[in-house]
């Protein structure tokens, strides 16, 4: 589901190295002409259905589309008994209750890490007292344009000049307002202390030339400090390479017999 950059590269990866394990069976979006884009541009074209035909045809469901309809599809798949992999994972904040039921009808729910280091950390070090988890995201200007919280505090990107700090909160503040930036704070807020002990920061200048992501996990087993430093995605300066990568990765895993990490 979604046919954008990350999805692109999950289907090109089911017909390249994931071809002895994984069968692409459908595409799905909401715009039609993407995914006849990419059905044209794949070995052997998938069928393109709707979400509800998308879920009835396949046993495992890929969502790559948005924030917006990740939630509800999860709930779909839940409702079916199919598993998925989620990669728009603002979506779930808020919802997580949607988890418990997968947990109940032992729905298998997949959440990449993303464009994020740390993750194995953190859910270790979630066995036993966390204080602290703060994320500190660098994004150039080109990045974050668009997002809802710079229309709400009329910030004009384009007369920053330096470094800037434009956002310091929570994750669920964070996801409201740059809704197609931070999905690594989402996935941090689920493996931690949930949406609203979790503190993001954001901040821009136009001389950054990558997505840079800093984690800093205080606690029982010490401090952990992880920083990542993402190539934008030549398709979308909005996703980092790594998060495609990190889909891939997690396909790749759920079809392996050996599990390397916690």
């Amino acid at each position: 589901m979604g046919c954008g950059t990350i999805g692109s590269q999950v289907a090109y990866a089911c017909q390249d190295m994931l071809q002895e394990k994984v069968e692409l069976v459908v595409l799905c979006d909401t715009d039609t002409d993407k995914a006849f884009l990419l059905k044209n541009a794949l070995k052997k074209g998938p069928r393109i259905l709707k979400l509800t035909e998308l879920i009835k045809k396949c046993n495992f469901v890929v969502e790559a589309a948005s924030a917006k309809v990740s939630g509800d599809l999860l709930d779909k798949c839940i409702r079916a008994g199919r598993d998925c992999m989620v990669m728009s994972v603002g979506g779930l904040v808020g919802r997580e209750n949607s988890l418990k039921r997968a947990i109940k009808k032992r729905v298998k729910v997949y959440i990449p890490s993303g464009a994020l280091c740390g993750i194995d950390g953190l859910k270790s070090a979630s066995t036993g007292r966390i204080d602290h988890v703060t994320l500190t995201t660098r994004k150039p200007p080109k990045g974050l344009e668009g997002a809802p919280y710079l229309k709400e505090k009329n910030i004009d990107l384009s007369g920053i000049t330096g470094e800037e700090t434009i956002f310091d909160g929570n994750v669920e503040e964070a996801i409201r307002g740059f809704p197609q930036n931070v999905n690594v704070a989402a996935v941090l807020s689920l493996a931690g202390l949930g949406a609203k002990k979790t503190t993001v920061k954001i901040v821009t200048s136009p001389h950054y030339t990558k997505n840079i992501n800093e984690v800093e996990i205080s606690g029982e087993c010490g401090r952990i400090f992880t920083r990542t430093e993402n190539v934008p995605s030549m398709a979308n300066p909005k996703t980092s390479e790594l998060a495609v990568f990190s889909a891939i990765a997690t396909l790749a895993g759920i079809t392996n017999s050996v599990r390397i990490g916690t």
